[in-house]
């Protein structure tokens, strides 16, 4: 599957999707992420990668002034559809967020992208519109699934790279893991940490705060040994 075929991946399983991740705020990565994200009353924030809106409407519930982007338009129709009935003020963007011309002359207090990056074929040009988008002194905060996770068989959670390629390998790929996970429909792009990092930095971002959660209980339960390794990065970032 082509690398560029983003879009489709996520309409094709926007049911699914749904579904798969409801309105719950109390997973570890999300309490993480929320709490790195602190008080966001009366801020202009961005919802990159926002999806069917999940965490858009909890930032919107906590008082900020929402704008969601994503690429696929099925999730966002959905994310319109609980607008319509839960009205919350958020203004959902079909568009590309890794284009240089997507929210022009839009300006943000803040950027958040929950579980999103791994999900954008073009970082470089995500990474440069989350910069081009922050107010000086604004905050980027992000989630995803530790790249330097590997996985384990019989957990539910799919490993962070294509197995038998390893960790220094950076390419989209499709998992092969337990099936019913979202990486097993719309694969990932695994990048290493030290990508993340230096172009975070080459973009002019700071690092505020790091955050790498426990795993859920049940993985534990399963699989203990899972427990000293890292499964989950919480930052937050300052543009200064």
């Amino acid at each position: 599957m082509a690398a560029n075929k983003t879009t489709s991946r996520y309409d094709q399983i926007a049911d699914f999707y749904e579904e798969f991740a409801p309105d719950a705020y109390d997973d570890p990565p999300t309490a993480a992420l929320l709490d790195l994200i602190g008080d966001v009353s009366s801020m202009r924030l961005l919802d990159m990668a926002c999806g069917h809106g999940r965490l858009s409407r909890e930032l919107a519930r906590r008082g900020a002034n929402v704008v969601g982007i994503d690429l696929s338009s099925a999730l966002l129709d959905k994310a319109r559809a609980r607008e319509e009935a839960e009205p919350l003020g958020i203004n959902y963007v079909h568009a590309d967020a890794a284009s240089p011309y997507a929210l022009k002359e839009e300006l943000f207090d803040g950027v958040t992208c929950h579980f999103g990056l791994s999900d954008i074929d073009d970082l470089e040009g995500a990474v440069a519109t989350i910069e081009r988008v922050l107010r000086p002194g604004g905050f980027f905060a992000f989630s995803i699934l530790h790249p330097c996770f590997p996985g384990w068989g019989g957990t539910g959670a799919s490993p962070s790279w294509l197995p038998g390629r390893g960790y220094f390998t950076e390419e989209w790929w499709l998992s092969s893991g337990p099936p019913g996970g979202v990486r097993t429909k719309v694969g990932a792009n695994h990048r290493m940490l030290s990508t993340y990092l230096n172009l975070f930095a080459q973009n002019g971002l700071v690092v505020e705060e790091v955050a790498e959660p426990s795993p859920p209980q049940a993985w534990i339960d399963v699989a203990p040994e899972i427990g000293p390794v890292p499964v989950y990065l919480v930052a937050r970032y300052l543009k200064p």
